[in-house]
């Protein structure tokens, strides 16, 4: 079956995990996409050694990939991304801003020697402003956005246990790549883009921000919600830890008389609104966790089920290695298969496949001569 961007053709001059990101998806719907590494490699390839001997990061961000190595300040590796360019619909690059125009690939220059190429930068703060030139990673823009500063519990600030900033860039640079494509089908002409960590982790700040100038700042308070209640973990009789959320004040009515069984809490004025049981979030904790204390984790499930009460187990990744609901795909890796989970996006009648993950620099002479024939 064919996918949905089968035929284009997509460079990316990356490294690390944002723009990976962004042409991993790009290369699961079907795109060609040639990576452009360093003589020494994306250092992502060294982050770890999990894998077979791979980095977890790299072979998950890289599969169905052509990987060439040019060193960009010799001449003949730069003949070799000019015509690339020129037949690219695509050119993904997250180097430092400044850097791909001191070595002759500005942005405004490919776009006005190639008209319909979609140029798509991704930075830590953006081509322009103060903080422009500075090196960003993924943990520094958890700390400079704010985001570090929600996350933890009360004892202080912490890092999102994954690479969020990086993986919400990569994924705005491919939606705004996509929406390129369908303005570039209509029009013809192509686009600029500029993507940045700092904001697309500031868009995802909003809620937080717009709390903290409405003279309501949230609050760490760990693994629960600062503004609904009670929305948190609670313990069973043997100790599980179970996350319950009440997302109304129906529910709550619900949870009291179904699972706490005290009916009457649930429309006591000290509990009955949302707003009354933050304001009293603590012995609203008080009263759920009591009952939960009173109930083997197996019955606590069930009586949350029949209520029809949201619910989870606080797992690990142990426990998700054994999910029901988790599925993987199988990707080649040049050192064995690997099998993780597979893209959110489920397509009916889709049986995609995945490709390889690429060894440095396996495709660099194939990706020469081709291009030395087109251009002859």
């Amino acid at each position: 079956m064919a996918r949905p961007l089968d035929g284009l053709l997509v460079v990316s001059l990356e490294q690390a995990v944002a723009a990976p990101t962004c042409t991993c998806r790009l290369a699961d719907a079907g795109a060609r996409v040639i990576k452009i590494e360093r003589p020494e490699g994306d250092f992502a390839r060294l982050y770890d050694d999990v894998v077979h001997g791979e980095s977890a990061y790299f072979v998950w961000l890289n599969r169905g990939k052509q990987s060439i190595v040019l060193d960009l300040t010799a001449a003949a590796d730069k003949a070799l991304l000019e015509a690339m360019l020129g037949k690219a619909d695509v050119f993904v690059q997250n180097l430092k801003p400044g850097a791909l125009a001191r070595l002759g690939f500005a942005a405004e220059r490919l776009r006005r020697d190639y008209p319909r190429l979609i140029v798509c930068s991704i930075s830590g703060y953006g081509e322009s402003g103060p903080y422009a030139n500075r090196k960003a990673y993924d943990l520094l823009v958890q700390a400079e956005a704010g985001l570090a500063s929600v996350t933890g519990g009360p004892e202080g600030p912490a890092r999102v246990g994954v690479s969020v900033c990086d993986i919400a860039a990569g994924m705005n640079a491919y939606e705004a790549i996509l929406e390129a494509l369908i303005a570039r089908g209509r029009s013809g002409e192509g686009a600029e883009i500029s993507v940045s960590m700092f904001d697309a982790m500031a868009d995802w700040m909003t809620v937080p921000l717009l709390q903290h100038e409405g003279g309501k700042p949230p609050q760490r308070v760990g693994l629960a919600h600062t503004s609904i209640a009670p929305y948190g973990v609670f313990k069973s009789r043997d100790g599980a830890d179970i996350l319950i959320s009440i997302q109304s004040d129906r529910e709550w009515r619900v949870l009291t008389e179904r699972v706490l069984g005290d009916a009457a809490l649930g429309t006591d004025p000290s509990f009955a609104t949302n707003v009354a049981r933050v304001r009293n979030r603590g012995e609203t904790d008080r009263r759920v966790g009591a009952a939960f204390a009173a109930l083997p984790l197996d019955a606590l499930m069930q009586k949350l089920a029949a209520a029809d009460i949201a619910f989870a187990r606080v797992n690990g990744p142990a426990e998700l290695a054994s999910h029901p609901h988790l599925r993987r795909v199988t990707v080649e890796t040049p050192s064995g298969p690997a099998a993780y989970p597979a893209p959110a996006a489920q397509w009916a009648d889709d049986a995609r496949h995945y490709g390889k993950v690429p060894a440095l620099g396996e495709h660099t002479e194939q990706v020469r001569a081709e291009f030395a024939r087109r251009s002859g």
